[in-house]
């Protein structure tokens, strides 16, 4: 199947990406089948070739959804925004441990005891 998706490109600690049509389950270096523009986080500037997004949407191309939501907040799609949700973090056994201790008061000198 068919996905338009995002395909980071640039430095290190400076992403931007390339819109692209590649199949679903591909490598991020896999060759794309289509580059259909570009973004850029850091300066929020999008430019997207609409015509070519909307014939391949009309051919089955499913975009991910961040990509959904980057292409209804340009107005290349007319559809409401889908919640992205993260995964969390799993949790080690050192975290549980630190987790499930209760913390432990100290006494002090300044405060007496009766």
């Amino acid at each position: 199947m068919l996905a338009i998706k995002l395909q980071r490109v640039g430095k290190k600690h400076q992403p931007s990406y390339r819109l692209i049509v590649a199949e679903k389950k591909s490598k991020m270096a896999a060759p794309p089948v289509e580059d259909l523009g570009a973004y850029s986080p850091f300066t929020k500037t999008a430019a997207f070739n609409k015509e070519r997004i909307a014939y391949w949407v009309k051919m089955g191309a499913q975009p991910t959804l961040t990509v959904h939501n980057l292409l209804v907040a340009q107005g290349v799609l007319s559809a409401p925004k889908m919640a992205v949700k993260m995964k969390k973090k799993a949790v080690t056994a050192a975290d549980a441990a630190t987790v499930a201790a209760p913390a432990v008061e100290e006494k002090t000198a300044e405060t007496p005891e009766a």
